[in-house]
């Protein structure tokens, strides 16, 4: 059920013009364990990366960073933003870190999906 609750949360960010890449990325975690996913991003496309646990929004913490490991972005900068949009100029292999933020949630059932924008 919460993967339902979860699932209905995260989609109402990715609507037109973004398609989803038709991958789930999931995980259960508990306390301070991270989640790691690995994605290619194509250069020119825009995204959307929405992620979210539980039924309230801010539960996630996300990080993604390139091959060797440098941060590229942060949600906790933006207040555990449920959803980040962005375009790389090249084709770029990354690293995404996500965990639950242990104020909100101590364990539970992550869900990211990535999308890209329709031209």
């Amino acid at each position: 059920a919460q993967a339902d609750e979860t699932m209905n949360l995260c989609s109402k960010y990715l609507v037109a013009p973004f398609i989803s890449d038709g991958q789930q990325y999931k995980a259960l975690l508990n306390e301070d364990e991270i989640a790691e996913f690995h994605i290619t991003f194509f250069g020119g496309s825009i995204y959307r990366l929405v992620s979210a646990s539980g039924t309230t929004e801010g539960n996630v913490i996300f990080r993604i960073y390139d091959k060797e490991r440098n941060l590229l972005f942060s949600n906790a900068d933006y207040d555990n933003s449920i959803y980040w949009d962005f375009k790389f100029s090249s084709t770029i292999d990354c690293i995404i870190e996500a965990q639950l933020d242990n104020e909100n949630l101590q364990s539970g059932y992550l869900l990211m999906l990535v999308g890209f924008k329709q031209n």
